[in-house]
C-alpha cells in the first residue's frame, strides 16, 4: 500500500519571535545551529521511509516560494498553499482530498516541520510500526512520547497501558486512547508522569486516507462538505477552489475536530529522542552547552558570572553579557530580546504588543 506524507509548514512560529518573524517563520530557519533549517531536516528525514515523490509540503500560500528554494527535490504541485490559516483540522483535510485523489487506498504520515528527533532509524521504526497498523485496521494513530518530566507545555494522551493486540507480535505496540488532555497545570503534570497512564502528544499522525475521511465526515462533515469536490483537485482549478472556499473552513485542530471525538484512536508509546521545539527553552535544552549550562548560536560571546542562558545573535558580532541567570538573549540586528526564560510564554502576547506601538516592521 502506498504510503504519502504530509508535512505541515505554515505557521509563524510566534514564541520564537524576535527570531521568527512572519516574512520567515522558524520553520526555514536554522534555529538549531545544523546547517539545515528544521523543514529541510524534517524532508530529509522522511526520505528514509518514503521517495521525494511522496512528500507533501502544506504551507501558507506567502511561504510557497520558500518552500520550493528549500526543497527542490519535489514539484510544484507537491507544495500546498492555504490561502488563509484556519489550524491544522483544514489543512490536514486538504492534503487528505488531495493524495486520495491521487491514490483512495494509500496511507498518510502526517508530521509537523519544526520538530528534532535524535534517533531517526527507532522512529522511521514506529513510523512503519503505525503504518502496518494503519494499513489492515480502520484506525487513527498518534504517536505519544514517554514523558521524561512534568511538562505544561505539552498535551498529553492518557492510553490504555495493555496493547490492543497483546497476542499478536506485528501490533503489540498500539494501544487504546483513552483521553487528550490540553496542557495541564503543573501539579497534574506531576501525578500524570507519577501514574505512568501519559504520554505526552507529538501530534504525529497516521491514517489510512480512507480512515481519515471516513472520520472527517462523521465528525467534522461540515468542513469536508465544503473541501470535497470532484474534478478539482490535482487540475487547474484546485487553487481557484481553495481561494474561495478554503477560508470559510472553521479554524479548528485535528485534536478537537476528530481525535478527542473519535471512538478508532490508537497511540504508540515512542522514544525516539523528541523535542518540538516549540519555545526558546526547549532550543536551550537541545544545544550544546558550556559548564554553567549556557548556550551560544551563531555571536561570539563573552560571558561573565552567566548561567543557565540561551544566546544568540548575529554571526561575527561580539556580545558581552554579565550576571544573567537563566535568561533568553536574542539579538536580530533589528530587534533585542532579554527575556527570563521561566516566563518565556508571555513572549507571544509580547507581540500584540509591539505590533500595537510600531505595527507589524518587527514582526
Amino acid at each position: 500500500m502506498k504510503t504519502f506524507v504530509a508535512i505541515m509548514a505554515g505557521g509563524i512560529g510566534s514564541r520564537f519571535w524576535p527570531a521568527s518573524r512572519t516574512s520567515m517563520p522558524k520553520q526555514f530557519l536554522d534555529i538549531a545551529g545544523t546547517g539545515k533549517s528544521l523543514l529541510r531536516m524534517t524532508f530529509e528525514r522522511f526520505l528514509n521511509l518514503v521517495p521525494a515523490s511522496q512528500i507533501y509540503i502544506v504551507t501558507n500560500h506567502e511561504y510557497e516560494d520558500l518552500v520550493a528554494e528549500q526543497i527542490p527535490e519535489i514539484t510544484k504541485d507537491q507544495i500546498l498553499g492555504e490561502p488563509s490559516r484556519n489550524n491544522t483540522a483544514p489543512c490536514i483535510t486538504y492534503a487528505a482530498l488531495k493524495l486520495s485523489d491521487l491514490d483512495p487506498n494509500a496511507n498518510m504520515v502526517v508530521a509537523p516541520s519544526d520538530h528534532i528527533i535524535f534517533q531517526e532509524l527507532e522512529f522511521i521504526r514506529t513510523i512503519d510500526l503505525a503504518l502496518n497498523y494503519a494499513s489492515h485496521h480502520h484506525a487513527l494513530i498518534t504517536l505519544g512520547i514517554e514523558p521524561s518530566r512534568p511538562d505544561t507545555g505539552y498535551g498529553y494522551i492518557r492510553y490504555d497501558r495493555n496493547p490492543v493486540h497483546a497476542d499478536n507480535a506485528a501490533n503489540r505496540g498500539v494501544h487504546g486512547v483513552l483521553q487528550f488532555t490540553e496542557k495541564p497545570p503543573l501539579e497534574s503534570a506531576i501525578q500524570y508522569l507519577k501514574s505512568g497512564d501519559y504520554l505526552w502528544n507529538a501530534g504525529i499522525f497516521i491514517w489510512s486516507l480512507r480512515s481519515l475521511i471516513d472520520a472527517m465526515a462523521e465528525h467534522a462533515p461540515e468542513m469536508l462538505q465544503l473541501l470535497q469536490v470532484e474534478n478539482v483537485y490535482n487540475t487547474p482549478k484546485e487553487k481557484e477552489f481553495l481561494s474561495e472556499f478554503y477560508p470559510m473552513t472553521p479554524r479548528i485542530s485535528i485534536d478537537y475536530a476528530i481525535m478527542e471525538k473519535a471512538p478508532n484512536v490508537y497511540t504508540i508509546p515512542s522514544s525516539f529522542g523528541w523535542s518540538d521545539l516549540g519555545t526558546w527553552a526547549s532550543l536551550h535544552d537541545f544545544l550544546p552547552k558550556d559548564q554553567h549550562s549556557n548556550s551560544i548560536t551563531n555571536a561570539n560571546v563573552h560571558l561573565l558570572h552567566t548561567s543557565n542562558t540561551i544566546v544568540r545573535g548575529p554571526k561575527g558580532k561580539l556580545m558581552v553579557i554579565k550576571g544573567l541567570e537563566d535568561y533568553i538573549v536574542v539579538d536580530e540586528g533589528d530587534v533585542l530580546l532579554i527575556y527570563p526564560k521561566s516566563e518565556e510564554q508571555e513572549i507571544k502576547s509580547v507581540t500584540n504588543t509591539i505590533e500595537s506601538n510600531w505595527g507589524e516592521q518587527y514582526l
